[in-house]
């Protein structure tokens, strides 16, 4: 077999294939001997009839076997020979072939990238040592009790931290807003509306000019879109819009005592508020966990620039479209809205995704050299885990996974957490005081 390689761009080959015709040949008796065991021909018995006959009786048949098995196998030694790691689908074409002469045919393909890896143990990270604080947990009582707040109708004219119940209708430059931007119906009219009363909600500045307004009263409030508004037709526009309000309603937050201790399942207020420190604490230490495994994967991976196969990154970045999609579908955007951003969603998506791509070659070749394997009680935990919080079968979740493909992904995100729980292991972690929060 003569096989010779051109390389098209970094990532991309160009196998020209050539096998001698004895292979042809022997390749061609092999299945046309599989079709006589098989062959089922008037007057012969199963697996009788003449090799001859039944070259002829099935030559259209054996001579599609005969190329397909002859192009796998020479494809998979050419590879082998010339030791490139092929990804993606293999694109053949120029192809030559007859019994009693050389097969000849072409091959593109996309191949892993080759890198030296840089010295990976030892990454210098920082850790932040922080602590709960008593402001933390006041600050998380105060939110816990603002989630069993009641809201009561009241006469009074509203102030800040109340919530007003308005009817609006806006317009941009004298026209209604959805002339501007058809996506923004909600932003156009509303009935029975809650806006909290400060700096914030809504729209930045709309509420706070709700301040002062008792029930039955109307007012005109503008607002300046902001230039990083969520819709981009009005970014940098004026919006004027006509209020009603309904009802002034405020915010009436259970007392913190024993009983709204024990509403939430604790014996006392103290105990209460171990239970929140304790809480806190285990989320600070996961999220410091989280730095510390996020730094070693960005330290690393910023010391190698390696090219990527085009067709890996784009079908990464297919699937991150479809995330990105889903997500704020599931949010409530509507099908208008998502459309205005496809440039802004692509464009992040691919960026994403050529991190991704990049991290699995990287973090590969890591585990080629340490050894580090995903093995099957690995996979399995993993798969047990997904289908609890999917709330299926194991099973089913299993064979949903197989039929879309997606077991590899399972196994590529077991594999890189293997090795970064490695680069933590042997990194150089220094300790850092965190900047006081707000």
């Amino acid at each position: 077999m003569n096989v010779t390689v051109e390389n098209l761009a970094p990532c991309k080959r160009l196998l020209r294939v050539e096998l001698e015709p004895a292979k042809v040949d022997a390749v061609f008796g092999e299945i046309t001997a599989d079709f006589q065991r098989e062959a089922r021909l008037p007057g012969f018995r199963p697996g009788k009839a003449p090799k001859d006959m039944v070259a002829k009786r099935f030559e259209k048949e054996i001579e599609e076997e005969a190329k397909d098995k002859l192009m796998r196998e020479g494809f998979r030694e050419a590879i082998k020979q010339h030791k490139l790691t092929v990804v993606g689908h293999p694109d053949v074409e120029d192809i030559q072939f007859g019994r009693g002469q050389a097969m000849q045919f072409a091959v593109t393909a996309e191949v892993a990238p080759e890198f030296q890896l840089p010295e990976y143990k030892g990454l210098q990270v920082l850790r932040e040592t922080t602590r709960v604080t008593p402001e933390d947990i006041e600050r998380t009582l105060q939110s816990l009790a603002d989630q069993k707040t009641e809201y009561q109708t009241v006469a009074r004219e509203l102030k800040t931290g109340d919530v007003a119940v308005i009817n609006y209708s806006g317009t941009c430059d004298g026209k209604p807003i959805t002339e501007t931007a058809p996506t923004a119906r909600g932003l156009t009219e509303k009935k029975s509306f809650w806006v909290t009363v400060d700096a914030t909600s809504f729209i930045a500045g709309f509420g706070d000019q709700l301040a002062g307004m008792k029930a039955g009263d109307k007012r005109t409030i503008t607002v300046d879109f902001p230039a990083d508004f969520v819709v981009p037709q009005l970014t940098g526009k004026k919006g004027v819009y006509e209020v009603e309000l309904v009802e002034a309603k405020e915010k009436a937050a259970p007392p913190m005592d024993e009983a709204f201790a024990k509403a939430l399942g604790a014996e006392s207020m103290e105990k209460l508020r171990e239970n929140v420190r304790g809480d806190l604490q285990n989320e600070l230490n996961a999220k410091i966990n989280r730095s510390i495994r996020n730094q070693v994967a960005r330290n690393l991976l910023d010391k190698i620039q390696i090219p990527l196969p085009e067709s890996l990154v784009e079908e990464e970045t297919r699937n991150m479209v479809y995330n990105i999609v889903h997500e704020n579908t599931q949010r409530g955007a509507t099908k208008e809205a998502i459309d205005a951003q496809t440039d802004k969603i692509y464009e992040t998506a691919k960026a994403v995704a050529h991190e991704r791509v990049k991290a699995l070659f990287v973090f590969e070749a890591v585990a080629d050299k340490e050894g580090i394997r995903v093995e099957q009680t690995d996979l399995i935990r993993r798969m047990g885990e997904l289908a609890a919080q999917y709330k299926m079968p194991l099973d089913k979740f299993y064979k949903d996974m197989e039929k879309s493909g997606r077991l590899h992904e399972i196994g590529n995100q077991l594999l890189s957490e293997k090795v970064v729980d490695l680069l933590v292991q042997f990194a150089r972690i220094e300790d850092t005081v965190a900047a006081p929060t707000a």
